[in-house]
């Protein structure tokens, strides 16, 4: 298919664009993972705990979601 015709396609939103797409070859830039290990003092498990349970989400996930804001945060205040 040629990118106009792919371009008209996925600009008039009517029509399904996924079954002209090699997905076998997707990649997600800077999203692999690596697995960290990290000790912790039980308080900070149980509090963790307590903070998923209440949002609704997995232990790793709020640590996740912590982290990212954090560096978020930190990222935006050491731009000039």
């Amino acid at each position: 298919m040629k990118a106009k015709d792919f371009d008209r396609k996925f600009d008039s939103g009517k029509e399904d664009i996924v079954s002209d797409l090699n997905t076998a070859s997707l990649s997600r830039p800077n999203q692999e993972l690596k697995r960290v290990n990290v000790d912790l003092p039980l308080w900070m498990v149980e509090s963790l705990d307590r903070e998923a349970s209440r949002v609704g989400v997995t232990r790793q996930s709020i640590i996740k979601m912590w982290l990212a804001e954090k560096l978020e945060s930190a990222k935006d205040t050491a731009r000039p």
